[in-house]
């Protein structure tokens, strides 16, 4: 044994005077010959441990080996081609498992057992996948992998709280598919996703789909958010009437009038897309063959399926938020003044604190003036 202070290094050897061949089997004690091995182990008294293995290479008396000559190996001890031993290896796996790469490398350090991120990362993706127990009560989600390109779906034993399996992809086909595998799921949680209620009809028909709370205040704030832009325009003619009700010395100024209301080129493409994929569906289309007649996105062709009015699909494309929202009321005042370039107005706003592009007035002008150039 030999100690620098900081580590300890033993030297050992084999005391067997047989070893059995790794191809066959066979014993033999016919020694080819040596070399040295060196192993790091789990520390001891707080120092760093290396072991210095003398191992032996017997040659292989069974003639019909392919294996002419082989090296021994010590249970416990030593495995082919490995330079950790068993035991330093099982403690940097439970580190690992526990927290992973940075901080599991920060830790095992402190504790004697220096290793990389990679390393650890490494020995996690050589522990055998956990078998999926019995699930009664399962939950289902979908996250993003890349946002907007790429999403797999995750599943969570909800009794437990503790995922089990991820699918590649958020198709009802695949969920099907693992349902049919993994029988005896009784609920479903699952997000609104479409492809997910397909799914476990397709593959647990028996079983009840509810939703999670998240999702439940989130359907909530959807719904008085579609009620709400479903009659944005009741609102409006409701102001009107009451302006022209109202004595004239309590008319509205004149300075608040802003531009008319128009068509966003969205808005009139959502319309004509939510009819066509309508008059798809009213001829019997399913709706991948919609989407393959319309060249639509299979997700697009569901949102445009789902929507039960042409309104829900409307929120963003003409209530859309905008730079110029808290300083509408000066735009107005500058054009009823006479004020009318967009250069001159965007200078006025920002003393004001205004920050956007005069792009941005421009477009808000752009209906008043549709006879005039809109770079004006």
């Amino acid at each position: 044994m030999e100690s620098d202070g900081v580590s300890i290094t033993l030297s050992v050897r084999a005391s067997a005077s047989v070893a059995g061949c790794s191809g066959c089997g066979a014993k033999s004690s016919r020694v080819h010959g040596r070399y040295r091995r060196s192993l790091a182990d789990s520390p001891v008294a707080g120092r760093g441990a290396k072991l210095v293995v003398t191992v032996r290479r017997f040659k292989c008396v069974n003639d019909a080996c392919s294996q002419t000559t082989f090296s021994e190996q010590i249970p416990e001890l030593t495995v082919p081609f490995a330079r950790r031993t068993p035991t330093l290896t099982k403690a940097l796996v439970s580190i690992a498992l526990s927290l992973a790469g940075r901080a599991g490398s920060r830790l095992a350090t402190q504790l004697g057992m220096p290793c990389g991120r990679d390393l650890l990362i490494k020995l996690i993706r050589q522990q055998p996948a956990p078998k999926v127990p019995a699930v009664t009560v399962l939950g289902v989600d979908d996250f993003a992998i890349r946002r907007r390109h790429t999403y797999n779906t995750i599943l969570i034993d909800m009794e437990t709280h503790r995922p089990i399996d991820v699918l590649p992809d958020r198709e009802a086909q695949t969920l099907a598919d693992w349902l049919t595998r993994h029988p005896g799921v009784k609920i479903v949680c699952r997000d609104r996703g479409g492809a997910y209620a397909e799914g476990v009809r397709a593959g647990a028909p028996d079983a009840l789909q509810v939703a999670d709370r998240f999702h439940l205040w989130k359907n909530l704030c959807e719904a008085a958010q579609k009620t709400v832009v479903a009659h944005h325009g009741c609102l409006r003619q409701a102001v009107r009437a009451e302006a022209e009700v109202q004595p004239e010395e309590h008319a509205p100024s004149p300075e608040t009038t802003g531009p008319p209301s128009r068509d966003y080129p969205l808005a009139a493409r959502t319309r004509q897309r939510y009819a066509d994929v309508q008059e798809c569906l009213a001829r019997g289309l399913s709706r991948a063959a919609v989407g393959r007649e319309l060249n639509l996105d299979i997700q697009t062709v569901r949102r445009f399926a789902d929507a039960t009015t042409v309104e829900e699909l409307l929120a963003k494309a003409e209530h859309r938020a905008s730079q110029l929202d808290p300083w509408r009321d000066v735009v107005n005042q500058c054009w009823n003044a006479g004020v009318t370039n967009a250069q001159d107005i965007t200078a006025e706003l920002r003393v004001l604190g205004f920050t956007g592009s005069v792009q941005i007035v421009r477009r808000y002008l752009r209906p008043l003036r549709p006879h005039v150039s809109a770079y004006t």
